[in-house]
């Protein structure tokens, strides 16, 4: 086969290296793509956006199979228009991406159909929020609509929080018309999972469970951003996998399908384990990142043939085939994200890193300078992932592969894992 992936980022490199290892592929294009990308797929210039020129290459090229990485061009409608030129695309529609693409549509969805999922109020004023806010009780969370880069969601604990980001959403208008309405949402506590599936639009697969850490910071401080880290598997209670299906996965898919909306793609659930059993707290519409850098390397299927069979409506296999070692994912970020980030500080290191045995390194905001130089080009940079027989081996390895590299301003957190090593004792 002949693979367009559209994307940028490390989760898109990723994929590519995943298809690289796949006997069914022979050729990989990716659009835009960046330095990492480059080494293992031909680039093409061409923005994830720019949804007709995207279709007019993928025929061109005679692709067979388009598989779609950020939710951007999703909620764009890419799946829609790859389908009525005969091109086939892995991913949602536009009516099936309304599950991340607007968070009021997923919330209410989840309401009509007895998804369990915090409790939140729909506003779209200062005042409305407040009132929200006080009824619900701090703290809560207050939920951009539309899409925000990952970046549309506020934790409120007190008085300060609460007026800080009220001033965000209504004064500032940092989130743009994604934030034209808020969810305020009630704040629960327990344990963050990542769970993901594959669907053809009819039945799923689920891939292996991951843990992410959003906040920038160790310990779970400071603001939430795109994500900092990874590691799977996850470490779960026992039956927790069967009732994520059972409660969520499962009637999810059969309601998209029931309302006319079927979901062909990756089905990613942000939940939260509490006391109650799992909560749902986001619908994404593709796989996560930086989740997808931790599970693709461990996957041993054929990763193009996966993709093809779940774009023809075919995924006719009830479990995936997953290497049995843990991968851990620790991500490097440029000074000031996710705030004003500096773009252009060279990268050096990432050779020697690759260099190191286990230890792989997907590039996300990078870019050659004049010089053809590595430098810094986004927020998030690289993602460099360790391979081990158990999580504590896989944190090493990963944090071996960090040691080696360097930029000016480089950040990332030292605390990957820490809590699940807890919960295994150490191992």
């Amino acid at each position: 086969m002949k693979v367009l992936v559209i994307g940028s980022g490390a989760r898109e490199h990723a994929m590519v290296h995943a298809l690289r290892r796949s006997s069914s592929v022979e050729e990989i294009y990716a659009a835009p793509g960046n330095p990492g990308i480059g080494q293992a797929a031909d680039l093409l210039p061409i923005s994830v956006d720019d949804l007709p020129a995207l279709a007019e290459a993928a025929s061109d090229l005679r692709i067979d199979l388009t598989v779609v990485g950020p939710e951007l061009p999703l909620a764009l409608g890419i799946g829609d228009d790859f389908a009525r030129c005969g091109l086939r695309l892995f991913g949602p529609n536009q009516r099936a991406a309304e599950l991340e693409s607007s968070k009021v549509f997923a919330k209410e969805f989840c309401q009509r159909n007895g998804i369990p999922a915090p409790e939140a109020e729909v506003v779209g004023s200062r005042d409305e929020a407040v009132v929200a806010a006080r009824r619900l009780g701090l703290p809560v969370v207050l939920k951009a609509d539309g899409l925000a880069a990952g970046k549309g969601v506020l934790v409120v604990k007190d008085e300060d929080d609460l007026e800080q980001a009220l001033t965000v959403f209504f004064e500032e208008r940092r989130f743009g018309d994604a934030g034209d309405r808020v969810l305020v949402e009630r704040f629960l506590v327990g344990e963050e999972l990542s769970f993901m599936v594959i669907s053809d639009g009819h039945t799923f697969v689920p891939l292996a469970t991951s843990h992410d850490y959003k906040r920038a910071l160790d310990g779970d401080r400071g603001p939430n951003t795109g994500g900092m880290g990874s590691h799977s598997p996850a470490v779960l209670p026992s039956g927790t996998g069967k009732e994520v299906v059972d409660r969520i996965i499962r009637p999810a898919i059969a309601a998209m399908e029931a309302e006319g909306r079927p979901y062909c793609g990756v089905l990613y659930a942000g939940l939260m384990l509490t006391e109650d059993g799992p909560q749902l707290l986001e619908f994404n519409c593709r796989l996560g990142d930086p989740e997808a850098q931790s599970i693709l390397l461990r996957l041993e299927d054929d990763f193009g043939l996966v993709l093809r069979d779940a774009a023809d409506g075919r995924l006719a296999r009830k479990a995936f085939n997953w290497r049995r070692e843990a991968v851990a994912c620790v991500v490097l970020a440029s000074r000031g994200y996710p705030g004003s980030i500096h773009r252009g500080d060279v990268i050096h290191g990432v050779e020697e890193a690759l260099a190191l045995p286990r230890v792989t390194v997907y590039h996300a905001g990078t870019a050659l300078d004049n010089e053809g130089r590595l430098v810094t080009a986004g927020g998030r940079v690289l993602s460099v992932c360790g391979r081990g027989a158990n999580l504590g081996e896989a944190l090493t390895v990963a944090y071996e592969g960090v040691e080696k590299i360097h930029f000016e301003g480089m950040q990332y957190r030292t605390d990957i894992g820490v809590d699940s090593l807890a919960l295994l004792g150490g191992a």
